[in-house]
Protein backbone atom coordinates (compact mmCIF):
# COMPACT_ATOMS: atom_id res chain seq x y z
CA UNK A 1 0.00 0.00 0.00
CA UNK A 2 1.15 3.52 -0.64
CA UNK A 3 0.50 7.23 1.07
CA UNK A 4 -0.58 9.65 -1.29
CA UNK A 5 -1.21 13.60 -0.91
CA UNK A 6 -3.80 14.55 -3.19
CA UNK A 7 -3.92 18.20 -4.38
CA UNK A 8 -7.12 19.85 -4.85
CA UNK A 9 -8.74 17.18 -2.65
CA UNK A 10 -12.43 18.65 -2.21
CA UNK A 11 -13.07 18.42 -5.51
CA UNK A 12 -16.38 16.28 -6.34
CA UNK A 13 -13.97 14.03 -8.31
CA UNK A 14 -10.95 13.84 -5.95
CA UNK A 15 -12.65 13.54 -2.97
CA UNK A 16 -14.39 10.62 -4.39
CA UNK A 17 -10.75 9.05 -5.53
CA UNK A 18 -9.87 10.02 -2.27
CA UNK A 19 -12.47 7.59 -0.69
CA UNK A 20 -11.70 4.69 -2.78
CA UNK A 21 -7.98 4.84 -1.94
CA UNK A 22 -8.56 4.87 1.87
CA UNK A 23 -10.77 2.01 1.01
CA UNK A 24 -8.30 0.38 -0.80
CA UNK A 25 -6.22 0.65 2.20
CA UNK A 26 -3.66 3.37 1.29
CA UNK A 27 -2.91 6.43 3.51
CA UNK A 28 -4.33 9.59 1.96
CA UNK A 29 -4.11 12.31 2.76
CA UNK A 30 -4.53 15.59 0.78
CA UNK A 31 -4.98 19.94 0.83
CA UNK A 32 -7.06 22.38 -0.91
CA UNK A 33 -9.03 25.83 -0.35
CA UNK A 34 -12.51 27.01 0.13
CA UNK A 35 -13.98 23.81 1.62
CA UNK A 36 -17.60 22.91 1.48
CA UNK A 37 -20.17 20.04 1.97
CA UNK A 38 -21.04 17.55 0.75
CA UNK A 39 -17.16 16.64 -0.03
CA UNK A 40 -15.73 18.18 3.21
CA UNK A 41 -18.46 16.16 5.19
CA UNK A 42 -17.58 12.95 3.50
CA UNK A 43 -13.89 13.62 3.73
CA UNK A 44 -14.06 13.66 7.66
CA UNK A 45 -16.66 10.94 7.66
CA UNK A 46 -13.71 8.80 6.25
CA UNK A 47 -10.86 10.38 8.47
CA UNK A 48 -8.97 11.26 6.12
CA UNK A 49 -6.38 14.44 7.21
CA UNK A 50 -6.84 17.66 5.31
CA UNK A 51 -4.84 20.80 5.51
CA UNK A 52 -5.42 23.96 4.37
CA UNK A 53 -3.68 25.54 1.01
CA UNK A 54 -1.00 24.40 -0.76
CA UNK A 55 2.19 25.43 1.25
CA UNK A 56 5.15 24.17 0.35
CA UNK A 57 5.97 22.62 3.86
CA UNK A 58 3.47 19.96 3.03
CA UNK A 59 6.75 17.92 1.19
CA UNK A 60 7.33 16.95 4.65
CA UNK A 61 4.93 14.40 4.69
CA UNK A 62 7.17 12.50 1.89
CA UNK A 63 3.90 10.37 0.56
CA UNK A 64 4.69 8.07 -2.40
CA UNK A 65 3.20 9.65 -4.69
CA UNK A 66 1.38 13.66 -5.21
CA UNK A 67 -1.80 13.20 -7.11
CA UNK A 68 -2.69 16.45 -8.93
CA UNK A 69 -5.98 17.63 -9.55
CA UNK A 70 -6.76 19.95 -12.42
CA UNK A 71 -7.43 23.42 -9.67
CA UNK A 72 -3.54 23.14 -9.90
CA UNK A 73 -1.68 25.63 -12.13
CA UNK A 74 1.54 27.26 -12.73
CA UNK A 75 2.31 31.22 -12.10
CA UNK A 76 2.70 33.79 -10.17
CA UNK A 77 0.57 36.57 -8.01
CA UNK A 78 1.43 39.78 -7.97
CA UNK A 79 3.91 40.07 -5.53
CA UNK A 80 5.71 37.46 -7.25
CA UNK A 81 4.93 34.23 -5.21
CA UNK A 82 3.64 30.84 -6.80
CA UNK A 83 0.08 30.25 -7.19
CA UNK A 84 0.72 26.91 -5.80
CA UNK A 85 4.09 26.52 -3.77
CA UNK A 86 3.47 22.78 -3.02
CA UNK A 87 3.54 22.25 -6.97
CA UNK A 88 6.43 24.27 -7.52
CA UNK A 89 8.34 22.15 -4.38
CA UNK A 90 7.07 18.69 -6.13
CA UNK A 91 8.66 19.79 -9.53
CA UNK A 92 12.18 21.37 -7.53
CA UNK A 93 12.28 18.24 -6.14
CA UNK A 94 11.60 15.60 -8.69
CA UNK A 95 9.11 14.17 -6.70
CA UNK A 96 6.51 11.72 -8.36
CA UNK A 97 3.41 13.00 -9.17
CA UNK A 98 -0.17 12.01 -11.40
CA UNK A 99 -2.95 12.90 -12.23
CA UNK A 100 -6.27 12.42 -10.37
CA UNK A 101 -7.60 10.47 -13.79
CA UNK A 102 -4.33 8.76 -14.23
CA UNK A 103 -3.76 7.02 -10.77
CA UNK A 104 -7.25 5.93 -10.93
CA UNK A 105 -6.84 4.32 -14.45
CA UNK A 106 -4.00 2.34 -13.20
CA UNK A 107 -4.78 1.63 -9.48
CA UNK A 108 -8.77 1.35 -9.67
CA UNK A 109 -10.46 0.79 -12.88
CA UNK A 110 -7.52 -1.98 -14.56
CA UNK A 111 -9.35 -5.39 -15.41
CA UNK A 112 -12.62 -3.91 -15.02
CA UNK A 113 -15.97 -3.57 -16.95
CA UNK A 114 -15.89 0.14 -16.92
CA UNK A 115 -19.09 2.15 -17.73
CA UNK A 116 -18.78 5.79 -18.50
CA UNK A 117 -21.54 8.50 -18.55
CA UNK A 118 -20.43 11.27 -20.55
CA UNK A 119 -22.44 14.66 -21.75
CA UNK A 120 -22.48 18.46 -20.85
CA UNK A 121 -25.55 17.83 -18.55
CA UNK A 122 -27.18 15.12 -16.37
CA UNK A 123 -23.91 13.26 -16.20
CA UNK A 124 -24.07 12.75 -12.25
CA UNK A 125 -27.45 12.14 -12.28
CA UNK A 126 -27.25 9.49 -14.98
CA UNK A 127 -24.54 8.11 -13.44
CA UNK A 128 -26.52 7.61 -10.29
CA UNK A 129 -29.05 6.04 -12.23
CA UNK A 130 -27.27 3.14 -13.45
CA UNK A 131 -24.95 2.60 -10.50
CA UNK A 132 -28.47 2.27 -9.23
CA UNK A 133 -29.48 -0.53 -11.35
CA UNK A 134 -27.43 -2.19 -11.48
CA UNK A 135 -26.94 -2.34 -7.16
CA UNK A 136 -30.50 -3.23 -7.01
CA UNK A 137 -30.04 -5.97 -9.33
CA UNK A 138 -27.28 -8.29 -7.66
CA UNK A 139 -24.07 -6.27 -9.68
CA UNK A 140 -22.43 -4.99 -6.60
CA UNK A 141 -20.65 -2.10 -8.76
CA UNK A 142 -18.16 0.21 -7.59
CA UNK A 143 -18.47 3.62 -8.82
CA UNK A 144 -17.23 7.42 -9.03
CA UNK A 145 -20.01 10.11 -8.90
CA UNK A 146 -19.35 13.82 -8.79
CA UNK A 147 -22.13 14.04 -6.04
CA UNK A 148 -23.58 12.34 -3.73
CA UNK A 149 -26.22 9.67 -4.58
CA UNK A 150 -28.79 9.37 -1.79
CA UNK A 151 -29.22 5.51 -2.32
CA UNK A 152 -25.78 5.44 -1.79
CA UNK A 153 -24.78 8.14 0.90
CA UNK A 154 -21.39 8.24 -0.67
CA UNK A 155 -19.68 9.78 -4.00
CA UNK A 156 -17.60 6.60 -4.50
CA UNK A 157 -17.01 3.16 -3.27
CA UNK A 158 -14.90 0.15 -5.29
CA UNK A 159 -17.48 -2.28 -4.83
CA UNK A 160 -16.98 -6.11 -6.08
CA UNK A 161 -18.66 -8.28 -8.64
CA UNK A 162 -21.19 -10.56 -8.27
CA UNK A 163 -22.45 -12.91 -10.57
CA UNK A 164 -26.38 -12.14 -12.14
CA UNK A 165 -28.77 -13.58 -10.93
CA UNK A 166 -30.65 -15.66 -14.04
CA UNK A 167 -34.12 -13.94 -13.10
CA UNK A 168 -32.64 -10.21 -13.73
CA UNK A 169 -30.88 -11.20 -16.96
CA UNK A 170 -33.31 -11.01 -20.43
CA UNK A 171 -31.58 -12.66 -23.79
CA UNK A 172 -31.48 -9.89 -26.41
CA UNK A 173 -32.28 -11.29 -29.98
CA UNK A 174 -28.98 -10.83 -32.18
CA UNK A 175 -28.06 -7.30 -32.71
CA UNK A 176 -26.57 -6.55 -35.58
CA UNK A 177 -23.11 -4.35 -35.11
CA UNK A 178 -21.25 -3.26 -38.49
CA UNK A 179 -21.08 -6.44 -40.41
CA UNK A 180 -21.15 -8.34 -36.84
CA UNK A 181 -23.97 -9.90 -34.51
CA UNK A 182 -23.60 -9.93 -30.77
CA UNK A 183 -26.23 -10.44 -27.66
CA UNK A 184 -26.32 -8.74 -24.93
CA UNK A 185 -23.86 -10.60 -22.01
CA UNK A 186 -23.63 -10.77 -18.57
CA UNK A 187 -20.13 -9.34 -17.55
CA UNK A 188 -17.24 -11.43 -16.70
CA UNK A 189 -15.26 -8.32 -14.94
CA UNK A 190 -16.25 -6.42 -12.14
CA UNK A 191 -18.18 -3.52 -12.93
CA UNK A 192 -17.30 0.16 -12.39
CA UNK A 193 -19.59 3.01 -12.99
CA UNK A 194 -17.81 6.20 -13.60
CA UNK A 195 -19.14 10.11 -13.93
CA UNK A 196 -17.12 10.79 -17.04
CA UNK A 197 -15.76 14.56 -17.14
CA UNK A 198 -14.65 16.36 -20.41
CA UNK A 199 -12.56 18.68 -18.48
CA UNK A 200 -9.20 18.56 -18.80
CA UNK A 201 -6.87 16.00 -16.81
CA UNK A 202 -4.51 18.05 -15.14
CA UNK A 203 -1.86 20.73 -15.71
CA UNK A 204 0.63 18.97 -17.73
CA UNK A 205 -1.79 16.78 -19.37
CA UNK A 206 -4.63 19.06 -21.15
CA UNK A 207 -6.55 15.84 -22.39
CA UNK A 208 -10.25 15.15 -21.32
CA UNK A 209 -10.47 13.48 -18.00
CA UNK A 210 -12.36 10.64 -19.50
CA UNK A 211 -9.82 9.33 -22.11
CA UNK A 212 -7.70 7.33 -19.11
CA UNK A 213 -10.96 5.44 -17.96
CA UNK A 214 -11.17 3.34 -21.47
CA UNK A 215 -14.93 2.27 -20.87
CA UNK A 216 -16.54 -1.00 -22.44
CA UNK A 217 -19.69 0.65 -22.12
CA UNK A 218 -20.19 4.60 -22.84
CA UNK A 219 -23.02 6.77 -22.51
CA UNK A 220 -22.71 10.58 -24.65
CA UNK A 221 -25.55 12.03 -22.82
CA UNK A 222 -25.92 15.42 -24.96
CA UNK A 223 -23.15 18.14 -26.06
CA UNK A 224 -22.97 21.74 -26.29
CA UNK A 225 -20.02 24.24 -25.79
CA UNK A 226 -19.14 24.71 -22.22
CA UNK A 227 -15.75 25.37 -20.29
CA UNK A 228 -14.74 28.35 -22.34
CA UNK A 229 -12.14 28.28 -20.31
CA UNK A 230 -10.27 25.62 -22.05
CA UNK A 231 -12.26 24.93 -25.41
CA UNK A 232 -12.12 27.31 -27.93
CA UNK A 233 -15.17 26.24 -29.17
CA UNK A 234 -18.14 23.16 -30.07
CA UNK A 235 -15.62 21.55 -32.34
CA UNK A 236 -12.64 21.49 -30.10
CA UNK A 237 -15.05 19.67 -27.81
CA UNK A 238 -16.58 17.33 -29.84
CA UNK A 239 -12.77 16.14 -30.75
CA UNK A 240 -12.72 14.97 -27.04
CA UNK A 241 -15.56 13.00 -27.32
CA UNK A 242 -14.94 11.22 -30.38
CA UNK A 243 -11.18 10.34 -28.40
CA UNK A 244 -13.64 8.90 -25.73
CA UNK A 245 -15.53 6.66 -28.33
CA UNK A 246 -11.94 5.52 -30.02
CA UNK A 247 -11.49 3.74 -26.60
CA UNK A 248 -14.50 1.63 -26.77
CA UNK A 249 -13.89 -1.84 -27.81
CA UNK A 250 -15.52 -3.76 -30.39
CA UNK A 251 -17.17 -5.54 -27.71
CA UNK A 252 -18.64 -2.29 -26.09
CA UNK A 253 -21.52 -0.65 -26.49
CA UNK A 254 -21.82 3.56 -27.04
CA UNK A 255 -25.32 4.08 -25.57
CA UNK A 256 -26.03 7.99 -27.97
CA UNK A 257 -28.88 10.67 -27.19
CA UNK A 258 -30.00 10.80 -31.01
CA UNK A 259 -31.69 14.52 -30.20
CA UNK A 260 -28.37 15.85 -30.36
CA UNK A 261 -26.54 16.67 -33.71
CA UNK A 262 -23.23 17.21 -31.88
CA UNK A 263 -23.14 13.58 -31.25
CA UNK A 264 -24.27 12.22 -34.60
CA UNK A 265 -20.82 14.37 -35.70
CA UNK A 266 -19.01 13.03 -33.37
CA UNK A 267 -19.71 9.05 -33.83
CA UNK A 268 -19.55 10.13 -38.00
CA UNK A 269 -15.66 10.47 -37.21
CA UNK A 270 -15.06 6.90 -36.56
CA UNK A 271 -17.46 4.35 -34.30
CA UNK A 272 -15.95 1.09 -34.00
CA UNK A 273 -18.20 -0.30 -31.58
CA UNK A 274 -22.00 -0.96 -31.22
CA UNK A 275 -24.58 1.69 -30.79
CA UNK A 276 -28.13 1.92 -29.02
CA UNK A 277 -29.84 5.40 -29.19
CA UNK A 278 -32.54 6.56 -27.24
CA UNK A 279 -34.52 10.10 -27.46
CA UNK A 280 -35.29 10.84 -30.53
CA UNK A 281 -38.99 9.59 -32.19
CA UNK A 282 -36.58 7.09 -34.32
CA UNK A 283 -34.11 5.63 -32.12
CA UNK A 284 -33.48 2.36 -30.00
CA UNK A 285 -34.97 3.40 -27.21
CA UNK A 286 -37.82 5.79 -26.91
CA UNK A 287 -40.38 6.50 -23.68
CA UNK A 288 -43.75 7.40 -24.25
CA UNK A 289 -45.61 9.30 -20.92
CA UNK A 290 -44.56 11.66 -18.68
CA UNK A 291 -41.44 11.91 -17.14
CA UNK A 292 -42.97 10.85 -14.05
CA UNK A 293 -44.55 8.29 -15.17
CA UNK A 294 -43.83 6.40 -18.73
CA UNK A 295 -43.15 3.44 -20.40
CA UNK A 296 -40.13 2.36 -22.18
CA UNK A 297 -40.58 1.25 -25.43
CA UNK A 298 -37.06 -1.09 -27.74
CA UNK A 299 -37.39 -0.47 -31.01
CA UNK A 300 -41.20 0.08 -30.66
CA UNK A 301 -42.28 -2.40 -28.65
CA UNK A 302 -43.15 -2.11 -24.69
CA UNK A 303 -40.81 -3.71 -22.63
CA UNK A 304 -40.66 -1.67 -19.36
CA UNK A 305 -42.46 1.44 -17.32
CA UNK A 306 -41.25 3.63 -14.99
CA UNK A 307 -43.11 5.44 -12.05
CA UNK A 308 -40.93 7.44 -10.14
CA UNK A 309 -40.73 10.87 -7.90
CA UNK A 310 -38.34 12.66 -10.56
CA UNK A 311 -39.55 15.41 -12.84
CA UNK A 312 -38.49 17.30 -16.03
CA UNK A 313 -37.52 15.63 -19.78
CA UNK A 314 -34.10 15.35 -18.77
CA UNK A 315 -34.59 12.61 -16.23
CA UNK A 316 -37.03 10.95 -18.94
CA UNK A 317 -33.98 10.66 -21.19
CA UNK A 318 -31.72 10.12 -18.36
CA UNK A 319 -33.49 7.31 -17.35
CA UNK A 320 -33.72 5.82 -20.72
CA UNK A 321 -29.86 5.91 -21.19
CA UNK A 322 -29.23 4.28 -17.76
CA UNK A 323 -31.67 1.47 -18.91
CA UNK A 324 -29.69 1.17 -22.28
CA UNK A 325 -26.28 0.87 -20.43
CA UNK A 326 -27.65 -1.66 -17.87
CA UNK A 327 -29.05 -3.42 -20.56
CA UNK A 328 -25.25 -4.21 -21.91
CA UNK A 329 -24.15 -5.92 -18.89
CA UNK A 330 -27.44 -7.92 -18.67
CA UNK A 331 -29.94 -5.88 -16.80
CA UNK A 332 -33.29 -6.42 -18.39
CA UNK A 333 -35.39 -3.00 -19.15
CA UNK A 334 -38.40 -3.95 -17.10
CA UNK A 335 -35.77 -5.01 -13.90
CA UNK A 336 -33.59 -1.63 -14.81
CA UNK A 337 -37.11 -0.07 -14.67
CA UNK A 338 -38.16 -1.33 -11.57
CA UNK A 339 -34.94 -0.22 -9.72
CA UNK A 340 -35.62 3.29 -10.98
CA UNK A 341 -38.61 3.39 -9.32
CA UNK A 342 -36.99 3.45 -6.13
CA UNK A 343 -34.30 5.33 -7.01
CA UNK A 344 -33.62 8.49 -5.15
CA UNK A 345 -31.61 11.10 -6.64
CA UNK A 346 -28.32 12.95 -5.85
CA UNK A 347 -28.09 15.63 -2.90
CA UNK A 348 -28.03 18.91 -4.82
CA UNK A 349 -30.35 18.30 -7.62
CA UNK A 350 -33.65 19.65 -6.78
CA UNK A 351 -33.23 18.75 -3.44
CA UNK A 352 -35.61 20.29 -0.88
CA UNK A 353 -33.42 22.17 2.15
CA UNK A 354 -35.75 22.77 4.20
CA UNK A 355 -39.58 24.97 4.24
CA UNK A 356 -41.01 27.48 6.46
CA UNK A 357 -44.71 27.27 7.62
CA UNK A 358 -46.61 30.24 6.34
CA UNK A 359 -50.57 30.48 6.24
CA UNK A 360 -50.74 30.58 2.70
CA UNK A 361 -48.65 27.98 2.02
CA UNK A 362 -45.36 27.14 2.89
CA UNK A 363 -41.90 28.37 1.16
CA UNK A 364 -39.99 25.49 0.07
CA UNK A 365 -35.94 26.37 -0.36
CA UNK A 366 -34.11 23.83 -2.74
CA UNK A 367 -30.35 23.44 -3.68
CA UNK A 368 -29.48 22.85 -7.26
CA UNK A 369 -26.21 22.52 -8.91
CA UNK A 370 -27.63 23.93 -12.29
CA UNK A 371 -24.90 26.33 -13.25
CA UNK A 372 -25.01 26.54 -17.36
CA UNK A 373 -27.98 28.07 -19.16
CA UNK A 374 -29.25 25.15 -20.53
CA UNK A 375 -29.23 23.51 -16.88
CA UNK A 376 -30.91 26.33 -15.20
CA UNK A 377 -33.57 26.44 -17.96
CA UNK A 378 -34.37 22.82 -17.36
CA UNK A 379 -34.28 22.33 -14.00
CA UNK A 380 -37.09 25.12 -13.87
CA UNK A 381 -39.08 23.82 -17.13
CA UNK A 382 -39.56 20.44 -14.58
CA UNK A 383 -40.43 22.53 -11.47
CA UNK A 384 -42.95 24.53 -13.45
CA UNK A 385 -44.14 21.55 -15.15
CA UNK A 386 -44.70 19.91 -11.85
CA UNK A 387 -46.41 22.71 -10.09
CA UNK A 388 -48.58 23.16 -13.43
CA UNK A 389 -49.44 19.52 -12.81
CA UNK A 390 -50.89 19.92 -9.24
CA UNK A 391 -52.73 22.67 -10.05
CA UNK A 392 -52.08 24.75 -7.16
CA UNK A 393 -53.00 28.22 -6.43
CA UNK A 394 -49.77 30.62 -6.09
CA UNK A 395 -46.92 28.44 -6.34
CA UNK A 396 -44.58 31.02 -7.54
CA UNK A 397 -40.74 30.03 -8.84
CA UNK A 398 -38.29 32.53 -7.21
CA UNK A 399 -34.51 31.80 -9.23
CA UNK A 400 -31.72 32.34 -6.98
CA UNK A 401 -28.56 31.82 -8.74
CA UNK A 402 -24.71 32.69 -9.21
CA UNK A 403 -23.13 32.91 -12.40
CA UNK A 404 -20.01 30.98 -11.06
CA UNK A 405 -18.70 28.47 -13.36
CA UNK A 406 -15.31 29.59 -15.20
CA UNK A 407 -17.44 29.70 -18.45
CA UNK A 408 -20.43 31.67 -16.90
CA UNK A 409 -17.56 34.28 -15.17
CA UNK A 410 -15.98 34.95 -18.72
CA UNK A 411 -19.16 35.85 -20.22
CA UNK A 412 -19.44 32.98 -22.83
CA UNK A 413 -23.27 32.39 -22.31
CA UNK A 414 -24.69 35.58 -20.68
CA UNK A 415 -26.55 36.65 -23.52
CA UNK A 416 -28.51 33.29 -22.69
CA UNK A 417 -29.46 33.83 -18.88
CA UNK A 418 -33.01 35.59 -19.72
CA UNK A 419 -33.68 32.45 -21.94
CA UNK A 420 -32.76 30.05 -19.02
CA UNK A 421 -34.84 31.49 -16.40
CA UNK A 422 -38.09 31.97 -18.42
CA UNK A 423 -40.26 29.57 -16.38
CA UNK A 424 -38.87 31.66 -12.90
CA UNK A 425 -41.53 34.21 -11.87
CA UNK A 426 -38.43 36.33 -10.25
CA UNK A 427 -34.66 36.06 -10.71
CA UNK A 428 -32.31 37.15 -8.29
CA UNK A 429 -28.53 36.61 -9.93
CA UNK A 430 -26.09 37.14 -7.07
CA UNK A 431 -22.88 39.19 -9.56
CA UNK A 432 -20.30 39.67 -6.81
CA UNK A 433 -16.93 39.13 -8.87
CA UNK A 434 -18.04 39.41 -12.62
CA UNK A 435 -16.38 41.49 -14.71
CA UNK A 436 -19.44 41.85 -17.04
CA UNK A 437 -22.83 43.71 -16.41
CA UNK A 438 -25.19 41.02 -15.12
CA UNK A 439 -27.94 44.50 -15.10
CA UNK A 440 -27.62 45.27 -18.55
CA UNK A 441 -27.40 41.31 -19.21
CA UNK A 442 -30.95 40.46 -17.65
CA UNK A 443 -32.88 43.58 -18.77
CA UNK A 444 -34.82 41.99 -21.22
CA UNK A 445 -36.52 40.27 -18.19
CA UNK A 446 -37.45 43.73 -16.91
CA UNK A 447 -39.06 44.11 -13.10
CA UNK A 448 -38.63 39.96 -12.66
CA UNK A 449 -35.23 40.53 -12.24
CA UNK A 450 -32.69 41.87 -9.57
CA UNK A 451 -29.11 41.84 -9.09
CA UNK A 452 -27.24 41.68 -6.20
CA UNK A 453 -23.32 42.22 -5.31
CA UNK A 454 -23.26 40.34 -1.91
CA UNK A 455 -24.81 37.57 -0.38
CA UNK A 456 -26.35 39.87 2.31
CA UNK A 457 -28.40 41.61 -0.48
CA UNK A 458 -29.27 38.62 -2.13
CA UNK A 459 -31.44 37.17 0.80
CA UNK A 460 -32.63 40.92 1.80
CA UNK A 461 -33.99 41.14 -1.91
CA UNK A 462 -35.50 37.14 -2.17
CA UNK A 463 -37.14 37.90 1.58
CA UNK A 464 -38.85 41.31 0.60
CA UNK A 465 -40.33 39.70 -2.54
CA UNK A 466 -41.18 35.84 -1.18
CA UNK A 467 -45.47 35.18 -0.56
CA UNK A 468 -46.74 31.71 1.20
CA UNK A 469 -46.41 29.34 -1.29
CA UNK A 470 -43.47 30.37 -3.27
CA UNK A 471 -40.89 28.09 -4.27
CA UNK A 472 -37.18 29.06 -4.04
CA UNK A 473 -34.63 27.39 -6.02
CA UNK A 474 -31.34 28.39 -5.05
CA UNK A 475 -28.79 26.84 -8.45
CA UNK A 476 -25.09 26.78 -8.20
CA UNK A 477 -22.11 24.57 -8.56
CA UNK A 478 -20.50 26.06 -5.18
CA UNK A 479 -21.40 26.57 -1.75
CA UNK A 480 -22.72 29.97 -2.32
CA UNK A 481 -22.17 31.44 1.07
CA UNK A 482 -24.65 28.84 2.66
CA UNK A 483 -27.43 30.66 1.19
CA UNK A 484 -30.10 28.42 1.35
CA UNK A 485 -29.56 28.37 5.69
CA UNK A 486 -29.41 31.96 5.63
CA UNK A 487 -32.69 32.26 3.47
CA UNK A 488 -34.39 29.52 5.55
CA UNK A 489 -33.48 31.65 8.76
CA UNK A 490 -34.18 35.10 7.20
CA UNK A 491 -38.09 33.62 5.79
CA UNK A 492 -38.57 32.13 9.23
CA UNK A 493 -38.78 35.61 11.04
CA UNK A 494 -39.70 37.66 8.19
Amino acid sequence: MMHIHILGICGTFMGGLAALAREAGHRVTGCDAGVYPPMSDQLQALGIDLIEGFGADQMALTPDMFVIGNVVSRGRRPDGSPKFPLMEAILDAGAPYTSGPQWLAEHVLQGRHVLAVAGTHGKTTTTAMLTWILEANGLNPGFLVGGVPMNFGVSARLGGGAAVCSAQVKEEPEQRVGNTEQSAQPPRNPLFVIEADEYDTAFFDKRSKFVHYRPRTAILNNLEFDHADIFDDLKAIERQFHHLVRTVPGSGRVVVNGLEESLDRVLHQGLWSEVRSFGAAVSDFTAVGEPHAFDVLERGQTVARVEWALTGMHNQLNALAAIAAAQHVGVAPDAAASALGRFENVRRRMEVRGTVARPGGAITVYDDFAHHPTAIRTTLDGLRRRLDQKLTSGGRILAVFEPRSNTMKLGTMKSQLPWSLHAADLAFCHAGGLDWDAVETLQPMGERAQVARSIDELVAQVVAAARDGDHVVCMSNGGFGGIHARLLSALGTA
